[in-house]
């Protein structure tokens, strides 16, 4: 009996340690999403308007993910702006398919798709384009 276990012992310690290793592999990719998610959604609430939002939310969340080394096989961006008018908020989700294929031998799923969504507020004091105030009926009659 004590040989059996002898021999079975280091197979179950190298299991253990390919589980923890995949698991921290998705907890640190979940992590780095997040701080994405915020940093895109801070890009997005500093513009003026709804498309310069967007488009610094999409290229913040990208630059965000590859510093940090989280390589998205499907990367989607989607940015709620609200009309960004002062005192509002601006949503980021951000959806990354994250690619396990090397921990297959573990019996996982080759691919998980990981999403994260964080919210900041717009500036209340902050100016707004004149062209984007007309069109919003926000000047009242200028």
């Amino acid at each position: 009996m004590a040989a059996e276990v002898t021999l079975a012992a280091p197979f179950l310690v190298m299991l253990l340690v390919f589980v923890a290793v995949f698991i921290h592999r998705g907890v640190d990719a979940r992590l780095r999403l997040n701080d994405a998610a915020h940093q895109a959604a801070r890009a997005a609430s500093i513009q003026r308007i709804s498309a310069a939002a967007t488009a610094a939310a999409q290229d913040t969340a990208s630059a965000a993910l590859s510093s940090a080394g989280v390589s998205c096989s499907s990367l989607t961006v989607a940015t709620a702006t609200g009309g960004m008018q002062p005192g509002g908020t601006v949503s980021v989700t951000l959806t990354c398919t994250v690619d396990f294929g090397d921990a297959l031998t573990l019996g996982v799923p080759s691919q998980k798709s990981l999403s994260a969504t964080a919210i900041e507020p717009v500036d209340t004091w902050r100016a707004v384009p004149r062209e984007f105030a007309n069109s919003e009926g926000l000047l009242g009659g200028n």
